[in-house]
């Protein structure tokens, strides 16, 4: 078998109760085997989490803290700056990666120089699929998954289902957005596109990252035989300040890409 090349695995915290986990998952299942460096770039998390990451820092995991926080696209963008590996992971910190996942997508981009990035199928820890995969984004579906009158989701339930690519399957396909909980990306493609927009603090930046992708001509890949575990604990659904910086965030998306409504 071919060499693997290397890899950068950027990972961008505020506080996450996951991400030792995440990190353990690394330190077993794919440092010791595979040449990935883990970048985390800690968004100035309390002063103990922090000193316990950093005591994790080594040859193959790299710790930056910063002062202040500027958003999940400007840590990435930090990890990106110092990056020399040909591929680069952008990683959530509630993620758990199996080595043959990450062989799967490693081996698929190598194949396949036409692809500029490759997303797997996302899990929640019992198994039931994330739907993150999206092949056009509008207003109304969106506010339309916040409701939580369940009658109306009733009522445009197959909409929905379309708006979540439902009927994805088992076959690995181009997408036209992969979600921002795991992109495994080329990084000359991601400096051509200049990385993340900054203007987004948090949501929204992924999909402006694909949309960015596809105006470049770089082709996105959704692997389904390729599944991490991801965690999902969503701010916006959590708390009223979270749902108004995914509101803010998606104004900006739509001011910027056009507005579909429907």
């Amino acid at each position: 078998m071919k060499a693997m090349a290397p890899v950068t695995v950027s990972i961008v915290t505020y506080n996450s109760e996951h991400i030792f986990e995440t990190i353990k998952q690394f330190q077993t299942a794919i440092l010791p085997f595979y040449p990935v460096t883990l970048r985390i770039f800690d968004n100035h998390s309390a002063p103990a989490y922090v000193n316990r990451l950093q005591a994790l820092a080594g040859p193959q995991i790299v710790i930056t803290a910063a002062q202040v926080n500027q958003g999940f696209g400007h840590g990435h963008n930090v990890n990106l700056n110092q990056t020399t590996t040909p591929y680069f992971i952008c990683c959530n910190p509630d993620i758990l990666l199996p080595a043959a996942s990450f062989v799967t997508m490693a081996q698929f981009l190598a194949a396949n120089p036409q692809v500029s990035m490759v997303t797997p199928k996302i899990t929640a820890p019992d198994g039931q699929v994330q739907h993150l995969v999206r092949q056009h984004l509008d207003v109304f579906d969106y506010f339309l998954r916040f409701l939580p009158f369940k009658a109306v989701k009733h009522l445009f339930a197959k909409r929905l289902a379309r708006f979540e690519c439902r009927d994805l399957g088992e076959q690995r396909q181009p997408i036209q957005f992969g979600s921002g909980a795991f992109m495994f990306l080329r990084t000359e493609m991601l400096h051509q596109i200049h990385g993340f927009d900054q203007q987004f603090f948090m949501y929204f930046e992924d999909n402006d990252l694909c949309m960015r992708l596809n105006q470049a001509g770089g082709q996105i890949y959704y692997l389904p035989d390729a599944p991490v575990i991801h965690y999902y604990a969503r701010d916006s659904h959590k708390s009223l300040r979270g749902f108004m910086v995914f509101v803010r965030s998606m104004v900006r998306y739509f001011n910027k890409w056009g507005w579909h409504f429907f």
